[in-house]
């Protein structure tokens, strides 16, 4: 009788305590969502690279990896692994600064999280891992709400705007193109970090030094 009440009681905590870690990241995802068009305005890609760095070191000594992974760490290895996703987010950020000058913060930040959808898109190519029908299902919505809100901003700012086509290719193709490198750079990083072994902490720190 006292066996069922130990495992009973040494199962409930872990999952409480995995339910509390995930509602954790979801806020804090909200939050990055919600605050990308402004950080996006106001911040400096150094200042926040910088800051990436700092975390991703302190993680690593936390885990005490620090030591061991920059003593294992090889230029080349760093350039097949990080080379490739900083460049594509380099050039990704430079479309970011286009587009977000000429849509309003609602439609940026709707239209940038199509990434989503490619990140998945991407994700199946490169390491065939399929998604389920909610996930799919899911997916779709969000291309529609894309499309919506880009057929309703070009109408809106083309009615009112003497050049709409500004609007079409300095604003939602762009952010469309950017979603798209996103998503590539998104699954070549899933790709290091799990078939090469790379250290996600350490692709932190080399895509923000590159």
């Amino acid at each position: 009788m006292g066996a069922p009440k130990v495992k009973k009681g040494t199962t409930q905590p872990s999952s409480e305590k995995m339910s509390t870690t995930e509602l954790f990241y979801s806020i804090l995802l909200t939050l990055q969502y919600g605050a990308q068009p402004l950080i996006s305005k106001t911040g400096s890609d150094c200042d926040y690279n910088g800051l990436d760095v700092i975390c991703a070191v302190i993680l690593m000594e936390k885990e005490g990896t620090l030591k061991k992974v920059f003593k294992e760490w090889t230029l080349i290895e760093s350039l097949t692994a990080s080379g490739l996703p900083a460049a594509i987010y380099a050039l990704q950020n430079s479309l970011l600064q286009i587009s977000y000058k000429n849509l309003d913060s609602l439609t940026f930040s709707m239209l940038n999280q199509t990434k989503i959808f490619f990140t998945a898109l991407f994700t199946y190519i490169i390491l065939r891992q399929k998604q389920s029908m909610q996930q799919i299902g899911a997916l779709f919505l969000l291309i529609m709400a894309a499309v919506l809100l880009s057929i309703g901003e070009g109408s809106s700012k083309g009615s009112a705007s003497s050049n709409p086509d500004q609007i079409l290719f300095y604003g939602i193709v762009p952010v469309l193109v950017a979603s798209v490198l996103s998503g590539l750079a998104s699954a070549l990083c899933q790709w290091a970090s799990q078939v090469k072994k790379h250290s996600s902490y350490l692709m932190t720190v080399e895509m923000s030094i590159v």
